[in-house]
């Protein structure tokens, strides 16, 4: 094997980026690893730690490191970097749309062409700076990146409440703004339905039923995982409420989030009811209606009729004669609406995002713990050093094969998530995968799979279920019936 390591300074691209370009590098044959990222302190720790030396580079300069077993796959390699580079800037535009002017070079340049909205996905702790700039310039902000402190998130949600203007994260994964997809979006048709939400699959989820059943969205803004916790308080969640109140479009509003703090959630209640325009809370949790559900309230609100999300069944017949439930999830609020469904009739489900803070739901050997568990494998733990899973399967790929390996009959729960950012051919990934542990299994093993995605979703929502159901996997387009399916294949 040989090590090449390379810094290509002032060439910043933002991280959703890299991570397509990383995959797409790593995918070369003969590749054994690679990475293509900013030089942050943490992407050079994530370097060390996949075994590279670490250059001496800084935050504005981009880093490619790359394991190859020869000369020629480093050519290889080499070639289908600049080609997703350069693909990665043609989807970008290298003007940005300004006409022959160069691009601007900051937000607040940017600002000066008319923009109204900045989208920050810069490394965490550069965020503040550039959303600040941004809420100066009187410019809404959508903070992409993650790892911001959470006193910043204070700071900034603040400063925009003062300036009337709305921050959306950080860690807003998925928006919808007037039609426009930001970070991970489904292409759903335009319609009366507006939606607040402090998490980002769980607002692709509902987009997607409500989208298949008819009904479209106006906007969709992510307000962050922390906006509705006691040091927030609600901040960006009472201007996206007012802004779509204002907004003559939108008929329905849904607030989707997980349990706030509660004096918050109490607040965020009273504002809702003062509104002109209806909003339907779901607050999602144990007790809570699941996502489907929710789905459902808005159609009734809309008088609006509509069959069950569909389902595709496996082709052969499964007993409910298995042991254990294994969740493989790459969004944390599918995760968290699977272990809620299945805690009910199963009891404690162990995660690394555990529903309760007793050691009964604790991971106690990382995801080789015995029993049933559902882990969220997009948190940092498990992304240090490769992609989020919604972009590489990686990660899942592996961890079929190693179910498949320990004793015991198991059903595994995973989520596809489709829609712009996401992997353009998921499917071409877990499905040989699939296969291969039905097929090799030590016991038996049963696959369910939740499909989150529109019809309109670039890589064609039917054929990537059919391509999983060839595979020997059940699959269902509402997460609810995929947990409730697996937990009905479980023997008692």
């Amino acid at each position: 094997m040989r090590d090449h390591v390379e810094i290509r300074s002032g060439a910043y691209a933002d991280s959703v980026s890299l991570m397509q370009v990383s995959r797409r590098v790593a995918d070369v044959d003969g590749v054994d690893a690679a990475l293509v990222a900013m030089a942050t302190g943490l992407n050079l720790e994530v370097l060390t730690g996949m075994g590279f030396a670490a250059p001496d580079a800084g935050p504005n300069d981009l880093v490619v490191a790359v394991r190859v077993a020869d000369d020629g796959v480093l050519d290889a390699a080499l070639a289908e970097l600049e080609a997703a580079l350069a693909a990665s800037r043609g989807a970008a535009g290298d003007t940005g749309g300004f006409g022959d002017a160069p691009p601007p070079r900051s937000i607040r340049d940017a600002a000066a062409f008319g923009g109204d909205l900045a989208l920050i996905s810069t490394p965490g702790e550069h965020a503040f700076v550039e959303a600040m700039d941004a809420l100066r310039a009187d410019t809404h902000v959508l903070v992409f990146s993650d790892n911001v402190p959470l006193a910043q998130e204070v700071a900034l949600k603040r400063e925009a409440t003062a300036r009337g203007l709305l921050v959306m994260g950080p860690d807003a994964g998925t928006a919808m703004v007037a039609g426009v997809g930001l970070g991970f979006a489904n292409v759903v048709q335009p319609g009366p339905v507006g939606i607040v939400a402090a998490s980002g699959t769980g607002a692709q989820q509902l987009m997607c039923l409500l989208d298949d059943a008819g009904v479209g969205v106006t906007h969709v803004l992510g307000v962050g995982g922390r906006d509705l916790s006691a040091e927030v308080d609600g901040a960006a969640t009472r201007q996206a409420l007012r802004a779509l109140d204002a907004d003559p479009g939108t008929e329905l509003i849904v607030l989707l989030s997980k349990p706030p703090h509660p004096e918050v959630g109490a607040r965020i209640r009273t504002v809702a009811d003062g509104l002109s325009t209806p909003v339907v809370v779901a607050l999602l949790g144990p007790d809570a209606d699941d996502l489907t559900a929710t789905a459902g309230q808005v159609l009734v609100r809309l008088d609006v009729e509509a069959d069950a999300p569909r389902s595709w069944a496996a082709t052969a017949t499964r007993a409910a004669t298995h042991a254990e439930l294994r969740g493989l999830f790459a969004g944390g609020t599918l995760c968290d609406e699977a272990m809620a469904i299945a805690a009910g009739t199963l009891g404690p489900i162990r995660s690394n995002i555990p529903l309760e803070a007793d050691a009964a739901w604790q991971l106690t050997d990382g995801l080789d713990t015995a029993g049933h568990v559902v882990v969220d494998l997009g948190e940092d733990e498990y992304t240090h050093g490769r992609p989020h899973p919604m972009i590489d399967q990686s990660l899942r790929v592996d961890r079929l094969r190693a179910e498949a390996a320990r004793p015991g009959s198991k059903v595994v729960l995973l989520d596809v998530v489709l829609g712009h950012a996401a992997h353009e051919d998921p499917a071409s990934e877990l499905a040989p995968a699939i296969r291969d542990a039905i097929a090799t299994a030590i016991d038996d093993l049963a696959v369910v799979v939740s499909l989150c995605g529109s019809a309109g979703d670039p890589q064609d929502r039917d054929r990537q279920a059919q391509a999983l159901i060839d595979a020997g996997a059940s699959v269902h387009l509402a997460n609810a019936a995929a947990a409730r399916e697996a937990v009905a294949l479980i023997g008692a």
